[in-house]
């Protein structure tokens, strides 16, 4: 039996994704399980690893792309008996996410309740995952507290504020006004960081007083933005470098951010924090913390209590499409690959 998946045929732009057919179904080792995928998260980090520019990832060109998934139990390796054939199952994988069919050592997999919503579960590994464990790991948040996100209607800024809005906080997002639509159904509060400055905003909307918590994924030159938005006490969270990617920053200035946000600030008696958060590097430092939290967000997945912003379902060969709108910004929420529907 043949099956495709999408391939990084050499670093650059989406034109670089190239599907692929393959004759045979791969088939699982010892310990491992065969998994037919439902299906694939797409999202920035992806783009990133399509330029070459992702650090945690040494692999060369060709791979198969795919941070996120989420699928069902095909077959079984020799050795496993802790799961079943049909078991619905998910990974974040980094790589390997863009495949009909896939082959994963089965510690690997966090098991997911039957009957889930495929493009709804996939959503809840790295885009929730990434919103959840920044808002529960790092400190505890009080109902009532201020939160800033920036990026807030991407696929992980729409998960702060839905994560956010289910905990009782005050979500303030910046985000395009085309995406301020998402960020009040989550009961947000939308600033236009094209027309508006929202350093100014954030001071005008607290009286001056700040916010207890940023999440900042645009870079170094923002984060020192974000850091004079916090009030006393308050914390800023690091999560990535979007306009190192977009030309907007350049190396030395993100480095200066990294700086300050890791050492410098810290040496500032004025009671604010700062920290630079990370998804696989913490997933590789506490494993059991990575399941309990993926497994607490399907529960509040079955239970209806999330619905995450989808922007569209495509078929896993239109991947390069999918690249082609995230690189133009062109996306509310997260879009969704059907690995299946090929």
């Amino acid at each position: 039996m043949s099956y495709i998946h999408v391939d990084v045929r050499e670093f650059g732009g989406p034109e670089c994704l190239e599907v692929v057919e393959d004759a045979q179904l791969p088939e699982p080792g010892p310990g491992q399980v065969r998994v037919k995928i439902l299906t694939a998260g797409t999202g920035f980090t992806d783009t990133i690893i399509r330029q070459g520019q992702y650090v945690q990832v040494k692999d060369k060109p060709p791979f198969t792309l795919g941070y996120d998934w989420f699928g069902l139990v095909d077959k079984l390796g020799e050795g496993v008996s802790a799961l079943r054939v049909g078991q619905a199952v998910a990974d974040l994988s980094v790589i390997g996410g863009y495949t009909q069919y896939l082959c994963v050592d089965a510690e690997q997999l966090v098991p997911a309740p039957d009957g889930l919503e495929p493009a709804a579960a996939v959503a809840m590994l790295l885009s929730y995952t990434t919103a959840y464990q920044m808002l529960t790991r790092y400190r505890e948040i009080p109902a009532g507290s201020h939160c800033l996100v920036h990026a807030a209607g991407g696929a992980v800024g729409s998960a702060l504020m839905e994560l956010g809005q289910l905990m009782g906080l005050n979500m303030i997002g910046t985000a395009s006004s085309g995406k301020h639509a998402l960020l009040r159904r989550f009961g947000g509060i939308p600033i236009d960081y094209r027309h508006q400055d929202f350093v100014e905003e954030v001071g005008r909307l607290t009286g001056g007083k700040g916010v207890d918590v940023v999440f900042d994924t645009i870079g170094g030159k923002n984060w020192s933005r974000s850091y004079r938005c916090l009030k006393r006490g308050g914390l800023l969270v690091g999560f990535g470098a979007l306009q190192l990617t977009t030309g907007e920053e350049r190396v030395p200035s993100l480095l200066w951010g990294f700086f300050k946000l890791l050492l410098g600030w810290k040496l500032i008696p004025d009671g604010k924090s700062s920290c630079f958060y990370n998804i696989q590097s913490r997933r590789e430092a506490k494993p059991d913390e990575f399941k309990a939290d993926v497994a607490a967000l399907f529960a509040l997945l079955a239970e209806g209590k999330l619905s995450p912003a989808i922007d569209c379902v495509m078929p896993l060969r239109d991947a390069a499409e999918a690249h082609r709108r995230i690189d133009a910004a062109q996306v509310t929420g997260k879009i969704v690959l059907d690995c299946q529907s090929a």
